[in-house]
């Protein structure tokens, strides 16, 4: 057994309203900059529906993630080394900016600058890519709240599959008509095959805490992690020839803070912390033969923390003591493997995703409610399960491989969570037989309920924080706010067509500045930090150095006190 720790988010997809303020924040804080435009590493997308990039799922055509080859081990989609080096200067197996969408702007300009007169000036939507006028077609939230599913619902590959296995059990009248929201972030995989895709190395797993990043000084721009990412969660930027990706916004973990979109959910729907999981298990319970045995053999290789072989290993692996109480703590664990309502998105990509998600169940009590039923009777609420306007079929496709006895388990489960406390709100006798019909006891539904209904900050976000002696190992190596493009200045390209340049150094005493600066309550003016313009280097109080340009007469101030 070897013991490793895993940052892991879980996703409480009943309290998703699809407000996309994660995603406004996420670009705001990461992807901002030129050659960006039209990455999202958070996107919230609305289902049924296309995805983003547009039918990602479809790996059929896209040949992500993994698969079984004829003695069972595992494989690359896509292919292996020498079909990869084939094929290395050319990727064919991956999105093209149609199926993300072309970026664009407004021509403001002209609504400031046009003449009075009798006609009202339109502001024509420009291109960021050539910057000429361009029709809108497609964007990343394009099919947001059903825009379109009526016409175009059966381009969702999950659809597809199911109305093909199901005999047109889905329909797309209006009055049947089902939706929910799915937030999505990379998964930062226990078996990522970006990682096993990229030919130069670049993409690694940081091994205290499982991140995935892109080194971009290793990156040579050659494409195929795009190809190998079955969630399509990897941006190629056209300007500075890098891969990019979601970063779990690692420089706020380190400190112990939340990321970003977590910090600003407005439904308070996503939970961080730690999961420990034994590394020697990974490969062996990726290469289960059934699909469907899959989530069940990704469940074993998550340890329990309060085991005392377990503790006694991670001590061993080197893993320090506050790590391991917020592993007892975490709430990512409660949820995924104590309570078991939490299911991985497409573990049949078997790469051991590690963002986690709680199935929607309010659809099935709107319905019960808007028929004059009793919607959180127990009796009622278990019998409406198989009725919910969201298809079992369709929801263990995204997250059983097809398995819809587990889906009914967890929606089961939460629905006797509802009925339960109902009971208790009320004033009731606490009715034993619920929870039992579950498998739980009464405690357990009501800590559970604590959890998911009315957690404190600190309960849904337990972080441990990176230890000083480890800052020098933590190198910033992922895509940051640096310089306007990139992580580094730019400089000549290579002989591949990337960019070079020095990498941005990060060191203790930036580990230093960005504790004080996150953490503090007041404004604070770090000389470290000074040039460094990084939205989550900054706390909200005052401005941090080189964000606003100085005026001229600031700097005849410092000249002549030179």
């Amino acid at each position: 057994m070897r013991v490793m720790a895993q940052m892991g988010m879980v996703m409480n997809l009943d309290k998703c309203i699809g407000c996309h303020t994660c995603s406004v924040t996420c670009k705001q804080a990461w992807t901002n900059r030129s050659g960006t435009e039209y990455v999202w590493f958070n996107n919230v997308e609305t289902r049924p529906g296309q995805g983003y990039p547009r039918r990602y799922e479809d790996q059929e055509k896209w040949k992500g993630g993994w698969v079984l080859n004829r003695r069972g081990r595992l494989k690359l989609r896509a292919g292996g080394r020498l079909k990869k080096l084939l094929g290395i200067f050319a990727s064919p197996v991956q999105p093209e900016l149609k199926d993300y969408y072309e970026p664009w702007t407004y021509d403001y300009q002209t609504l400031i600058d046009a003449p009075l007169g009798d006609d009202f000036p339109v502001a024509r939507p420009k291109s960021l890519i050539t910057g000429e006028d361009t029709k809108i077609t497609w964007s990343a939230n394009w099919d947001d709240d059903l825009g379109g599913t009526s016409e175009l619902g059966h381009l969702d590959p999950i659809v597809a599959k199911v109305r093909q296995e199901s005999n047109d059990k889905i329909k797309f009248e209006f009055e049947k008509t089902f939706m929910f929201y799915l937030p999505r972030i990379c998964e930062h995989c226990l078996n990522p095959s970006c990682m096993a895709s990229c030919p130069s190395g670049a993409i690694y797993k940081r091994s205290e805490d499982g991140i995935v990043l892109v080194d971009q000084d290793r990156c040579r721009g050659w494409r195929q992690c795009i190809t190998g990412c079955p969630y399509k969660k990897i941006y190629f930027n056209h300007k500075t020839g890098k891969a990019e990706k979601c970063t779990m916004c690692y420089p706020r973990v380190e400190v112990g803070l939340p990321t970003v979109c977590s910090e600003t959910c407005v439904g308070r729907l996503r939970y961080l912390g730690l999961f420990l999981y034994d590394a020697d298990a990974v490969t062996g319970a990726a290469a289960t033969p059934d699909e469907k045995d899959l989530y069940a053999a990704q469940l074993d290789v998550i340890l329990d923390p309060n085991e005392p072989e377990v503790l006694q290993n991670a001590r061993q692996q080197g893993i320090p003591a506050d790590w391991l109480d917020a592993a007892k703590r975490s709430p990512v664990y409660a949820l995924a493997k104590k309570y078991k309502v939490a299911l991985p998105l497409h573990p049949e990509y078997r790469t051991m995703p590690m963002v986690w998600y709680i199935p929607p169940l309010s659809p099935v009590v709107d319905l019960l409610r808007d028929q004059g039923h009793d919607a959180e009777n127990a009796d009622v609420l278990f019998g409406a399960i198989h009725e919910l306007r969201i298809p079992l079929e369709y929801l263990a496709e995204l997250f059983t491989a097809g398995d819809t006895g587990e889906v009914e388990r967890v929606l089961t489960t939460l629905a006797a969570m509802r009925a339960q406390m109902r009971n208790a709100t009320l004033g009731r006798t606490a009715d034993e037989s619920i929870a039992a019909a579950v498998g739980m006891t009464s405690q357990e539904v009501y800590e559970m309920y604590r959890l998911l209904a009315i957690a404190k900050y600190e309960d849904r976000y337990v972080i441990p924080k990176a230890h000083v002696e480890q800052a020098h190992d933590l190198e910033e190596m992922g895509c940051s706010l640096d310089f306007d493009g990139g992580p580094y200045e730019m400089g000549e390209s290579g002989p591949f067509g990337e960019a070079s340049g020095r990498s941005t150094p990060v060191a203790v005493e930036t580990f230093h500045a960005l504790k004080q600066r996150q953490t503090s309550d007041s404004a604070t003016s770090d000389e470290t930090l000074r040039g460094r313009v990084n939205l989550l280097n900054w706390d909200g109080n005052g401005s941090p150095p080189g964000m606003f340009p100085s005026s001229p007469n600031a700097t005849t101030e410092r000249q002549s006190q030179a």
